[in-house]
């Protein structure tokens, strides 16, 4: 019985330390990328801020079915099994948001683009921010966020650059 007594308070204790150390841990994680693309702000502010154009860049929407509300065109359907979504939430004059959307929260996403001066080409930031709670296991597998997601936006980023810097008829 002491043996016993021992072993709960023990877990007790450490699930105790580790979600003070958790809290330590931010609850707002920003992941972001860029690229310089050379090609004018008008191009690159085409591409991504219209939904039925993230199939020439975006990764894996080629095949993607697009999302529709009200007849229009506001996203793609990347996994219809896994029931997620990215779908355009606004438009700004450098800025385009749109947000993730899974069975159980909505992540929000964005590209954000800054002109250089005197040149024709366009710095384009894409980020993803996530809102964590205050759970222990949420805080600590934030840690491998990066390592998960920064391929894709560098590989969106690079057929980004790659489709806005070829020229087209």
């Amino acid at each position: 019985m002491k043996l016993l007594k021992l072993i709960i308070a023990s877990i007790v204790l450490l699930f105790l330390v580790i979600t003070i150390i958790s809290l330590f841990i931010p609850s707002h994680i920003r992941i972001s990328k860029a690229v310089q693309v050379n090609a004018s702000k008008e191009s690159v502010m085409q591409q991504i801020s219209d939904p039925e154009k993230w199939r020439n860049w975006y990764p894996g929407a080629d095949s993607s079915k697009f999302f529709y509300e009200n007849d229009t065109i506001k996203g793609l359907i990347l996994d219809e099994t896994k029931k997620l979504s990215i779908i355009l939430t606004s438009k700004k004059e450098d800025e385009v948001t749109a947000v993730y959307i899974l069975p159980n929260k909505e992540i929000p996403t964005g590209w954000q683009i800054a002109s250089a001066k005197k040149s024709n080409s366009v710095t384009v930031q894409w980020y993803i921010d996530f809102h964590l709670r205050w759970y222990p296991w949420e805080k600590f597998t934030s840690f491998m966020f990066e390592k998960v997601y920064n391929p894709q936006l560098q590989q969106g980023l690079d057929n980004l650059k790659a489709f806005a810097e070829k020229p087209h008829p």
